[in-house]
C-alpha cells in the first residue's frame, strides 16, 4: 500500500466518499466564485499551501481591466478566504518593485524554509516563467526567469534530489500551443537551470493529445513522485482541459513508472463547464496528510472558480497503476 511521505497536516479539507470513487468534488464547490475581491471579476488556477496552522495561498486574479496579477489569501479551514486588497509586490535584488506586465497560473512550493512562487509572466509581451519567494507572505523577492520565453506551467519539487533542484516546465509558442510536451531541468542555485529533458509526450488518448502539463508540486510517496497535471484536446468547438496523473522514480523523476491512460477528472458540472472558457479543469496545487493518505487537490474551473477535489493516496495510486499505458 502506497504512503505519502511528508508531514500530518490533519486539518486540511475534506469530506468522505460517496463509494468507491478514486476521486471526488467537494459538494459545496466552487469554494472560490466570481467578483470575490474589489476591482477582481475572476479567480481561478490558484496554489494554497499549509502555513502557520493555517492555510497560505498565491491566487490567480482577472482584474476588471482583464489584466490577470498575483493576490495573497489566508484561511483557517482551507476553503473560506480572504484576500488581500492590493496585488502582491515583489522585490527585486536592487530593492524595487518588479513591473509586471501581467501574472498568471500561480504555483507555491515549500522548499527546506522558504516558499517558492513560480508564475507566467509577461516579458515584452511573451510569456515566460518566473520564480519569486518568501518565508512569511509579507514581503516577496524576485529570484529570477529561468528560462527563456515561450514557457508555461512551471512546477518546482518540494525538495532537492542529490543536492539539485528540480523544475517541470512547458516549452510553447506565443499562443496555444504547438510545443505540448512537459521537461524536466535541474539547477545547482535556482538561477542556472541546465540538462533539460523531455520527461513526457502529450498523449495520443485524444483527452490529452494537443498538449499537457505539470500542475500541482509532486507529492513524495513511497511508490516515488505522485505528480497531478492537466491534459487538453481539441474538439470542433473549443479546448477541454482534464486531469491526469502519472508516478515518477522517486530518485531520478525523468522515469516515468506509471502513467495512467484515462483522465482522472474532466469537466462535468457547471463550474466546470460553464464560465469565462468553458470545459476546464486545471489543477495547481494539493495538500496531503501523511498519517491519513488524505489528498484535496485545488482546481481552477472554466477559468472562473476554484475547486476543491479529494482522493487518498490508495485509491489514486491503484487507479493509476491499474489504468497505466
Amino acid at each position: 500500500m502506497a504512503k505519502i511521505i511528508g508531514e500530518n497536516l490533519p486539518n486540511i479539507p475534506w469530506q468522505e466518499p460517496k463509494g468507491n470513487e478514486h476521486i471526488w468534488r467537494y459538494n459545496n464547490n466552487p469554494i472560490i466564485s466570481r467578483n470575490p475581491i474589489e476591482n477582481v471579476t475572476r479567480v481561478f488556477n490558484s496554489a494554497v499551501v499549509p502555513f502557520k496552522g493555517g492555510f497560505a495561498g498565491v491566487f490567480r486574479a482577472e482584474t476588471n481591466n482583464g489584466i490577470p496579477y498575483l493576490y495573497f489569501g489566508k484561511s483557517d479551514d482551507g476553503v473560506h478566504f480572504t484576500f488581500s486588497k492590493e496585488r502582491i509586490v515583489f522585490h527585486t535584488k536592487e530593492g524595487g518593485a518588479y513591473k509586471f506586465e501581467y501574472a498568471y497560473d500561480p504555483r507555491v512550493v515549500k522548499v527546506d524554509d522558504v516558499y517558492y512562487v513560480i508564475w507566467c509572466d509577461g516579458q515584452h509581451g511573451l510569456p515566460v516563467l518566473a520564480l519569486g519567494k518568501t518565508t512569511d507572505f509579507e514581503r516577496f523577492e524576485l529570484v529570477s526567469h529561468p528560462f527563456l520565453p515561450f514557457n508555461r506551467n512551471g512546477v518546482l519539487f518540494p525538495r532537492k534530489i542529490d543536492g539539485k533542484y528540480y523544475l517541470l516546465s512547458r516549452p510553447s509558442d506565443n499562443g496555444h500551443t504547438p510545443f505540448g510536451d512537459i521537461y524536466l531541468s535541474e539547477s545547482p542555485d535556482l538561477v542556472y537551470w541546465g540538462n533539460h529533458t523531455r520527461l513526457m509526450q502529450r498523449g495520443y488518448e485524444w483527452w490529452q493529445g494537443l498538449k499537457i502539463g505539470a500542475g500541482c508540486a509532486p507529492i513524495e510517496t513511497t511508490e516515488g513522485w505522485l505528480l497531478f497535471y492537466h491534459g487538453a484536446t481539441q474538439t470542433c468547438n473549443g479546448f477541454v482541459y482534464s486531469m491526469g496523473g502519472v508516478i515518477l522514480d522517486k530518485e531520478d523523476p525523468r522515469k516515468v513508472k506509471y502513467r495512467c491512460g484515462n483522465f482522472l477528472m474532466t469537466p462535468e458540472t457547471e463550474y466546470e463547464t460553464v464560465g469565462f472558457v468553458p470545459n476546464v479543469i486545471f489543477p495547481c496545487s494539493a495538500l496531503t496528510d501523511a498519517a491519513t493518505g488524505r489528498i484535496a487537490i485545488y482546481y481552477g474551473g472554466a477559468d472562473t472558480y476554484v475547486g476543491l477535489a479529494f482522493t487518498t493516496i490508495d485509491r489514486i495510486v491503484d487507479y493509476i497503476v491499474k489504468y497505466s499505458r
